[in-house]
């Protein structure tokens, strides 16, 4: 049978003529709650208010299913009008019978955002409208309206989210029935009232004025640095130009986080970011692409390569994990040999870094020591012909071993299974710090240092190293 689903507005006397038309062809009505003051609307008719279904839910997810299954049983019978406050495209339970019905007529009346924004004399262009009790699907946009801000939990949850979008010191506007009152964002959880009418509208301000930010402001600021009357310096710019910029801020970066300097990460995480943003804003320019393809190839990536997340493989720990990752991986750059792997590894990667990245490729070929030891014993092998060379005098041979034996060096902390590139980061602050400490007691004991021999250099590392 026939499902009508009519939006009852909200307010008193908002009903239209194709509404009253269509409770007086249905054989049932239900209204979603008779506690709103557009119920009102159906003093003239037999409606079944729901309220008793409120109480059975557990969560309001729950209630909507149970008042779409309600409406749909009796449909099976008879035609049935659902009457909900507001417009029936803000329901959810609206949404439910929608997609379960065929046959379905949608009557809509005066929505909770549109009342809202009205009151709140919203100018923006677009805004977007969502319920307290979805607040946490909000993105980012010019302008927002919350709606169903009924008690102090939910306003204070709308409140966490309109603080991360626009900040708490952001003005907004505070519906309630009829009456609006501009507040701060952090107020809205400080009224004293709330009802069902309840609701908050807010406009993000003008771009130099804002309290929040987000990526896309980021890339705006970029185009604005770079037009015409822009910033001479950021006008001129390439790829090539900035590209020692990435390594630099993630160097930055990464120092910030071995400091435990969390304001040194939080500023650093934002260079980081701005690198990127410059890089997609140049593309754009360049008809190549931009920032939103590169966050879309991004999403797209982690996806395919956490299939045992999202697909069909599986993953029992962090190892088996990786796996997954990397198998995906090179499906997904369609190497198919080892060697394509290893070539992939890229050049300007830290040397020892390189070198590490390139054996454990290498490796899953099978070509690799038994162990760490048996990569020592070679790693002793490339000592004694350096030094044999060395004695030789001949620079080119050298220079090659040196390379052999930095790189078996590699080799063995590897299988031992050390970061190379941390460990020997971690030596040379030693060392800097034991050469501090040194050179500090040599000059407490009134000597200089570049006056003392070996072995009273010796003396004093060992006192340092104490």
């Amino acid at each position: 049978m026939k499902i009508t689903l009519i939006g009852l507005g909200v307010s008193d006397g908002g009903l239209t003529g194709q509404a009253e038309t269509a409770l007086k062809n249905a054989r049932k009505i239900y209204a979603r709650t008779a506690q709103t003051i557009s119920f009102k609307n159906l003093s003239g008719f037999a409606a079944e208010a729901l309220d008793s279904l409120f109480d059975k839910s557990r969560n309001f997810d729950t209630l909507n299913k149970k008042l779409a299954a309600e409406v749909l049983n009796a449909s099976k019978t008879q035609t049935v009008a659902y009457c909900v406050d507001g417009a029936v495209c803000e329901d959810e339970a609206c949404k439910i019978i929608l997609k379960k019905s065929k046959d379905c007529e949608v009557i809509e009346g005066v929505s909770k955002s549109a009342h809202a924004a009205s009151l709140a004399k919203l100018t923006a262009a677009q805004y977007t409208a969502v319920s307290a009790y979805a607040a946490e699907s909000l993105k980012s946009c010019a302008a927002a309206v919350v709606y169903d801000i009924d008690c102090y939990f939910t306003a204070s949850k709308v409140k966490q989210v309109l603080s991360k979008l626009f900040g708490e010191e952001a003005a907004c506007s505070f519906i309630r029935g009829e009456t609006c009152e501009r507040i701060k964002v952090y107020e809205i959880d400080r009224r004293k009232y709330y009802d069902y009418s309840c609701a908050v509208v807010v406009e993000e301000d003008e771009f130099l004025k804002k309290h929040r930010y987000d990526y896309a402001d980021v890339e705006t600021l970029i185009k604005l640095l770079r037009a015409p009357d822009g910033c001479p310096w950021d006008r001129v710019q390439t790829n090539e130009s900035i590209k020692s910029n990435v390594v630099e801020e993630a160097y930055e970066l990464a120092d910030a986080i071995e400091r435990g300097d969390d304001d040194g990460i939080e500023e650093e995480t934002g260079d980081v970011l701005l690198q990127a943003a410059f890089h997609s804003v140049l593309k754009e320019e360049q008809g190549v692409f931009d920032g939103s393809d590169a966050i879309t190839r991004l999403v797209k990536k982690l996806i395919f390569r956490h299939s045992h997340i999202f697909g069909k493989d599986k993953a029992q720990d962090s190892e088996g994990a990786l796996h997954v990752w990397e198998k995906n991986k090179t499906v997904e750059k369609s190497q198919t040999t080892f060697g394509e792997t290893v070539l992939a590894v890229p050049n300007n990667f830290p040397a020892c870094m390189r070198a590490q990245k390139v054996q454990k490729r290498a490796a899953k070929s099978g070509m690799d020591f038994l162990s760490s030891v048996s990569a020592a014993e070679r790693l002793e092998d490339e000592v004694r012909e350096l030094i044999e060379a060395q004695l030789a005098e001949d620079e080119h041979a050298i220079f090659d071993e040196a390379g052999d034996v930095l790189f078996s060096a590699v080799n063995t902390c590897r299988l031992a299974g050390v970061d190379c590139e941390e460990a020997l980061r971690a030596a040379t602050k030693k060392f800097t710090n034991r050469f501090v400490k040194c050179e500090q007691l040599i000059i407490a004991d009134g000597k200089d240092i570049t006056d003392l021999n070996e072995l009273e250099l010796d003396v004093y590392w060992h006192k340092a190293k104490a």
